[in-house]
């Protein structure tokens, strides 16, 4: 802890106090939104871990899927099927606030269509396969959603623990010394200015009683 270098003045014991209590206040509400921002980053981390576990085991059961078409049909017939496709998913992106965080809302809608292909050149296998990579694609946008918001979380809770930590280690304990380096420059000032004073006062007094009798002394006659 460190005084801040300004003079010790009513006025800046004045700004010095109300320095302090926005510093509180601050402190108050941003040890809040670490809080929150805490349990929300560790819910959504958690459904992100849950989520995408989900999904690397769909890609590869969807791979597998894909290996078993490619060799029933040959590699060179399954990417000629994979040409028929012409249609994917829409995906409308929104953004919700948490704690002046804006944490995206995806919403996909459309998708690839149950047999884009024809029937009579293929086999179950590619069947299985496109069934396959069709649920991965289900689950992608929210997969995309919940990481996302993880990282913009993640990145907000650490810039408000460096102020948090600022706040209660830097400023607050600076501002509470400066008040009382303040204080106690203007306690010091007022008792030399009351010692003062009382020696004023005191030599005053003793200057007082010497005066009538030098008065006195004046007064009488020469003998």
């Amino acid at each position: 802890m460190t005084a801040i270098n300004i003079p010790p003045t009513r006025s800046n014991l004045l700004r010095m106090k109300q320095e302090l209590r926005f510093a509180r206040e601050g402190y108050e509400i941003l040890d809040r939104k670490r809080e929150v921002l805490t349990t929300e980053l560790i819910q959504m981390a958690h459904n992100a871990q849950v989520v995408q576990e989900e999904v690397w085991n769909l890609v590869a059961e969807a791979y597998r899927a894909l290996e078993q078409a490619q060799l029933t049909m040959g590699e060179d017939h399954v990417e000629r099927a994979s040409l028929a496709i012409h249609k994917t998913v829409d995906v409308n992106l929104k953004l919700r606030g948490v704690m002046g965080v804006p944490i995206p809302v995806i919403e996909a809608s459309g998708g690839l269509p149950e047999m884009p292909y024809s029937l009579g050149d293929t086999k179950a296998t590619l069947d299985e396969a496109s069934a396959a990579f069709r649920k991965v694609l289900e689950r992608v946008p929210e997969l995309s959603e919940l990481v996302t918001s993880v990282w913009r979380l993640a990145g907000e809770l650490r810039k408000t623990l460096r102020r948090v930590n600022a706040l209660q280690h830097i400023f607050i304990p600076d501002y509470e010394e400066t008040v009382l380096f303040i204080k106690s420059a203007l306690e010091e000032r007022e008792r030399e200015e009351t010692f003062r004073l009382k020696w004023l006062k005191t030599k005053m007094a003793k200057a007082d009683k010497k005066r009538p009798e030098r008065d006195y002394a004046q007064t009488q006659p020469y003998v």
